[in-house]
Formats: structure tokens, sequence, C-alpha cells
């Protein structure tokens, strides 16, 4: 397999354990879409609280240049310490939702 390939696995493994954390409030669900084909995974959060809607991206991720580009991530503990733990090295995970010019202060790829 190659790596890209397990790149795939990584983050769908770890989008489905957050997807099956359970909400401490509402009647929220969490749901994952996995597009394989351009490489695009998303966490989101959706159901009632209260009276009010939510809809919502908690995670969304892309593989691009070879790397984990994380575009969105509103998790407590933050996605990029699970790609760690999955084996992916920190120079193969980009931190897209931060600035660019303070990417290269963070321990992460810069693109």
């Amino acid at each position: 397999m190659d790596k890209l390939d397990d790149y795939r696995d990584v983050i769908e493994k770890v989008l489905r354990e957050y997807a099956d954390i359970r909400y401490s409030y509402g009647d929220l669900e969490n749901r994952v879409l996995f597009d394989r084909k351009r490489d695009q995974y998303a966490l989101i959060a959706l159901g009632w609280n209260d009276k009010h809607r939510e809809h919502g991206i908690v995670a969304h991720l892309e593989i691009k240049d070879g790397k984990i580009w994380i575009q969105e991530d509103n998790t407590e503990t933050g996605i990029a310490t699970d790609l760690e733990a999955a084996g992916v090295p920190k120079e193969d995970i980009v931190l897209g939702f931060r600035h660019p010019h303070l990417r290269p202060y963070t321990e992460y790829a810069v693109r």
C-alpha cells in the first residue's frame, strides 16, 4: 500500500473515532463525509440543541501534494495530534487553518 492510501485510511479512522463521540447536550450527531477520489474528508455535526438547528463543520481535511492539510479543526485536542499518534510525520501535516505567515512557527509543515 502506498503512502497516500495509508493517509486516507488514517484520516478515515480518526474521523470515525470522533464521529462515535456522543454529545452531552441537545439531540446532535456527527457524520463523516469521505471523498477518496478528490481526497476530501469531513466530520459534520447536525441536529437540534434545544430550539436551535445545528449544522456545521467539526473538521475538514484534505490530501494535497502528498500532505494532509487540516483546513478546519473544531475538536478539543486537535486532529494533528491524532494523526501523529497514527504515524503521520509532522512534516506531512499542514495546519491550513493557520495563516501562511504563522505556519513556520508551528511544529508542522508550512505547505
